[in-house]
């Protein structure tokens, strides 16, 4: 088994060689184990529009679902007129959870059922409740810090060890993180994707964008936000923070 410093020091060589202006980490449940802090102080914010959907819409939707106002395999007509414009017939939150180009009409949905935007939902659902205090929309886009992002995927992997916010319960965070499109290809989650390693990955669609990397197997989280235009990165980053059992 590759050493804890030894499996560091070669994703920071990795990174530092391909996108040395990239900002990363990686941790398990107590919080991260390497990362960019010397370059990229953990508490600067950072432009992470890319993640929105996972950081914001996911965590909303799984709200709604708990609470009962939202069941995925309900058509959106359901829910009235505004929810379902611009979906074809029939559609339901689980297919737009499944197929890529449905967060927009999620982002809709979420918005008619609670009444409210979902940049004030994920704050006072999400974010507030597992103190991502430097979380926000401004000029338009998602920022966060390094600190932010790490206490979101430390939550994933151990809900238990604080009272779980609306939306990213035990329950929820294990029904997103499973195959729920049968033996249909691309295969995937609600909103997450699988990778090689016991990994799920949500990224940004276009290629170069910020990733985030959970592995409740291995109790394993990572983030990686490359610079414009290191999309192969991506790859070899998950491959050297994943593949070895070294994080464990």
């Amino acid at each position: 088994m590759t050493p804890l410093c030894d499996q560091a020091t070669a994703v920071r060589a990795l990174v530092e060689s391909a996108d040395p202006g990239a900002v990363w980490a990686i941790g398990g449940p107590e919080g991260p184990r390497a990362g960019s802090e010397d370059g990229h102080p953990a508490g600067a914010a950072l432009d992470v529009g890319g993640l929105t959907d996972v950081l914001a819409l996911w965590p909303v939707v799984g709200s709604l679902v708990e609470e009962g106002a939202l069941r995925l395999h309900t058509p959106l007509t359901a829910y009235g007129g505004a929810a379902a414009a611009d979906t074809p017939a029939g559609t339901t939150a689980h297919h737009l959870l499944t197929h890529p180009g449905g967060t927009a009409a999620l982002t809709r949905l979420s918005e008619h059922l609670s009444g409210s935007p979902l940049a004030d939902l994920a704050a006072t659902r999400v974010w507030r409740p597992l103190g991502m205090t430097d979380t926000r929309f401004a000029d338009g886009t998602l920022s966060a810090p390094l600190t932010d992002l790490a206490r979101f995927l430390c939550h994933l992997l151990a809900p238990a060890s604080a009272p779980a916010p609306a939306g990213i319960s035990r329950a929820w965070t294990a029904e997103s993180l499973r195959i729920r499109t049968g033996e249909l290809t691309p295969a995937r989650g609600l909103l997450w994707h699988p990778a090689p390693h016991g990994v799920w990955t949500h990224h940004a669609p276009h290629d170069g964008g910020p990733a985030l990397w959970i592995s409740p197997r291995h109790h394993r989280w990572a983030i990686l936000l490359p610079t414009a235009g290191q999309g192969a990165l991506r790859t070899a980053f998950r491959e050297a923070a994943f593949a070895s059992t070294a994080f464990e």
